[in-house]
């Protein structure tokens, strides 16, 4: 499967594209924003093509083209406003699902944000951030696409343990950025995830053995 990653260079992303460079099943097209980010990525045998998420569905479209999976796990980042957050974090996604629509691929999968899919359990200090995530799964969810939303919990940079708990509805908790990636890689192909949401911490099972008992 040629996976197209989007938000290649993120922290989420960074680990994603490793591991799918290294799987034996998925190839990988690392979408990012500037030439010199190319570049780096492509120094290291990695595919990459330059795209604006505040640009065209067209020009989505065309730099996906031929892929057979998309991974949004884009964002605008803690620094910026809550403009961004909406232009990047929604706008954006919803745009790439529309790409993804218009050039024929079929799988996506959209990393989200634990408990973004009931309002009475956003963390108060970023709203906004919450309700771009959530009408970013709405979206996804009311499309033609297969899609799988990934909500992790509180992310860290520590290495991953290679065991988490993904279900519907969790309790707040963390998971190593490593681990998300692991388990967006299980998703790919995993049918008990196709048009379905989860939350996800860390816990006592693999990513395959977790995703399998959703």
């Amino acid at each position: 499967m040629n996976v197209f990653v989007i938000g290649s260079n993120g922290q989420i992303g960074r680990h994603l594209v490793k591991q799918l460079q290294e799987h034996d099943g998925h190839t990988v097209t690392a979408m990012v924003r500037n030439k010199e980010q190319a570049e780096a990525l492509l120094a290291d045998g990695v595919k990459a093509e330059v795209a604006d998420l505040e640009g065209p569905v067209a020009g989505l479209k065309e730099v996906m083209s031929g892929c057979d999976a998309v991974v949004f796990t884009a964002g605008s980042g803690g620094s910026t406003g809550a403009d961004k957050t909406l232009l990047i974090d929604l706008d954006g996604a919803v745009k790439t699902m529309e790409a993804a629509e218009a050039a024929g691929i079929d799988r996506y999968l959209l990393v989200s944000a634990i408990q973004a899919h009931h309002r009475e359990n956003w963390n108060e200090k970023i709203r906004h951030y919450f309700a771009a995530k959530h009408y970013a799964d709405r979206m996804l969810e009311l499309s033609s696409l297969n899609y799988t939303i990934v909500r992790p919990g509180g992310l860290l940079n520590e290495p991953g343990t290679g065991k988490i708990k993904a279900k519907k509805d969790l309790e707040r908790a963390f998971i190593p950025r490593e681990d998300v990636a692991r388990t967006i890689v299980a998703a790919l192909d995993e049918p008990n995830t196709y048009r379905k949401g989860f939350d996800l911490i860390s816990g006592e099972h693999t990513p395959s053995e977790a995703l399998k008992s959703l």
